[in-house]
């Protein structure tokens, strides 16, 4: 086994292209509760390079190797764990930096993957689509046949809201800002795919002949979120897990007083460490269960090798991709 790994380091924030370096480290050596994990892919998500520029709510100590999220196979048990096998599919916790070849975790905050999920599919399974599931049970009563709104419906978390609400048989309302989006989402199961714009309530009544929303869900922020509120019903609620035009959320006084919305939001990383380990795996289950089935499939628009780092997180910090930007080891 090699006697070294290579590890993604930043030592200062910045712009991750220019601060980011690859390190050569000694071979992780478990502790008597951890295994050693043999990294097998990661995502490049938005927090990953916000948290390398400073701008992430949760700053690690510097030098500090990045990735919140990742899956690898374990090839090294510490003395005491029994938990785990070795050539077990993990996914990783995400306070470690998964942007190395091999890390060392405790044992019981890895989550084991069943069979028959790619380690790509697994890598991407703990943000977005667990994200996605929270979202659509957490604020709003759904049943069979009800309706809900979201915008940015072309991101990777837009995207597993689409496939879960698809095979939940919840309709889904879908805004975008581009129209080659519309039968591509459409096909991956969208009801209804809209382009934002002034018209958005207007265009959503005609569309949905007027049916009851009572759950929008805002990864935008600024005007984006307010047409989204505009469009749900008295008592709906709008909960808000991103802010892609770094705009604030402007709520008029009106919208609270005449229809009683409710604002909320999430963050699944802390929902994820308040979690028991027994509701983190109730919460995998159905998303290995859709994985497995092919259900719920984040697409992939490039993968790179680590000692590419540079170049992938640049590709990752551009918009207009058709999917993740993901870092494969060998």
């Amino acid at each position: 086994m090699n006697k070294s790994i290579n590890a993604a380091v930043y030592e200062k924030h910045g712009n991750p292209a220019d601060v980011l370096q690859i390190e050569s480290r000694p071979w992780p050596v478990p502790a008597a509760d951890e295994a050693v994990v043999k990294m097998r892919a990661a995502p490049i998500n938005p927090a990953d390079l916000n948290q390398i520029e400073g701008k992430y709510p949760v700053r690690p100590e510097l030098p500090a190797t990045p990735g919140f999220e990742g899956a690898g196979v374990v090839v090294e048990l510490g003395a005491e764990v029994k938990s785990l096998t070795t050539g077990a599919l993990v996914i990783l916790p995400h306070n470690i930096g998964t942007w190395r070849d091999a890390v060392a975790v405790k044992a019981e905050e890895l989550v084991v993957v069943p069979d028959g999920i790619e380690p790509v599919q697994a890598a991407m399974l703990k943000i977005n689509p667990l994200t996605a599931w929270r979202l659509l049970h957490d604020y709003v009563d759904l049943q069979k046949g009800d309706w809900l709104i979201q915008n940015a419906a072309n991101s990777a978390a837009g995207r597993d809201v689409i496939q879960i609400a698809h095979e939940l048989a919840y309709k889904t309302v879908n805004i975008v800002r581009r129209a080659e989006l519309i039968d591509e989402l459409r096909a991956e199961g969208g009801d209804i795919v809209l382009i934002d714009g002034e018209s958005l309530r207007e265009d959503v009544k005609n569309a949905t002949r007027g049916a009851s929303i009572r759950l929008g869900l805002n990864s935008v922020g600024g005007d984006s979120a307010l047409r989204l509120a505009n469009c749900l019903v008295p008592g709906g609620t709008l909960v808000s897990f991103g802010a892609m035009s770094l705009q604030p959320l402007k709520i008029p006084t009106g919208l609270l007083i005449f229809k009683d919305l409710r604002f909320r939001g999430i963050w699944i990383n802390k929902w994820y460490d308040n979690a028991t380990p027994s509701e983190r795996m109730e919460a995998f289950r159905p998303l290995f269960e859709m994985a497995r089935r092919g259900l719920l499939k984040t697409r992939v628009e490039k993968a790179y090798p680590l000692s590419e780092v540079k170049a992938a997180v640049a590709h990752a910090a551009q918009s207009k991709r058709s999917g993740k930007i993901i870092l494969e080891f060998e």
